[in-house]
């Protein structure tokens, strides 16, 4: 697939986030601390429910699998931009440059869809309860999740069928820590422009239609408990909050990124920083200091090792 493009241009040249030694230095520091709590904070998580009977319900099984994909998510990038920081000469290959696009979207793209499960999981328990368990059974449940990592590899397919048949002649720096279809797309040796129109309408298309499903789950569910009575759209409205949350957190850069691109430098560093580190940082602590079942199974978890000590 990365065999075609590669006698004209091998390699791409990152910039990255800083150019002072000090401040990749302090970066280094930094994110080096960043992905460390992410990996244990959200493998923390899988074994959580995983391990804890009392967590085994759709929805911490989504719960985990979004956990899965954070981690994915942030292992794409994120270690490639550490290693970074100490190199003076920032490149990577075609194909590695190629394989973080196909990633980045493919994982992004099936937590989107996942996002929208959720919410679905969601409805279904505060507005129709009495059917939950036969509604949201197991075979439901995982053909839901395979749904959302099949959605999300079609859509980086779908990208990747485009990116890799573009000529590469030269430039080839990305003002960035990773390679993305925006940046990529402008160093073909072509008129990329409506090229890259098309592109971010595909993406656009993914974020805005989930966004639009997300708000309309959410705002059914409340208006739905609301009609039953205030007490229960107040409960209804702190269940749902952890999810409404990190939808914000993670729908608001990409739709920065891919369908409204402000195209001013050090924001979409900031927005790409946001969406890749520290969106997979905040779900573990969102859900977990957010969940009053999470911190029973952490305290049940931690005396079963201390016991067994």
């Amino acid at each position: 697939m990365f065999g075609g493009n590669q006698s004209t241009v091998s390699e791409f040249v990152l910039l990255g986030l800083g150019h002072s030694w000090s401040m990749q230095v302090l970066l280094l520091i930094i994110f080096l601390l960043l992905y460390m709590i992410i990996v244990s904070g959200n493998i923390v998580i899988v074994t959580l429910i995983i391990t804890d009977p009392h967590l085994h319900s759709p929805m911490y099984f989504f719960l985990a699998n979004l956990s899965f994909i954070d981690l994915w998510l942030s292992s794409v990038t994120t270690p490639k931009m550490i290693a970074d920081f100490l190199k003076d000469n920032k490149t990577i290959s075609f194909a590695g440059c190629m394989c973080q696009i196909l990633f980045v979207h493919f994982v992004g793209g099936g937590e989107m869809v996942l996002l929208v499960v959720m919410a679905y999981d969601r409805y279904v328990a505060i507005c129709k309860p009495l059917h939950y368990s036969t509604i949201m059974s197991l075979q439901r449940c995982i053909g839901l999740v395979l749904t959302s990592w099949t959605a999300g590899f079609v859509h980086a397919m779908s990208q990747m069928a485009v990116i890799v048949q573009l000529p590469f002649c030269g430039p080839r720096e990305i003002d960035s820590f990773f390679c993305d279809i925006p940046l990529v797309i402008k160093l073909a040796c072509m008129d990329s422009y409506n090229l890259g129109i098309v592109m971010n309408a595909d993406s656009g298309v993914v974020v805005v239609t989930c966004f639009i499903l997300l708000l309309m789950s959410y705002t059914y569910i409340l208006f739905t408990v609301h009609q039953r009575s205030k007490t229960g759209a107040s409960k209804a409205l702190s269940t749902c909050s952890a999810h409404i949350t990190v939808v914000v957190i993670f729908f608001v850069p990409c739709m920065f990124i891919y369908v409204w691109p402000l195209n001013i430098t050090w924001l979409d560093k900031f927005l790409a920083v946001f969406y890749s580190v520290f969106t997979p940082l905040l779900n573990p602590a969102i859900y977990t200091l957010r969940n009053k079942e999470m911190k029973s199974a952490m305290e049940r978890f931690r005396n079963y090792y201390l016991d067994s000590k």
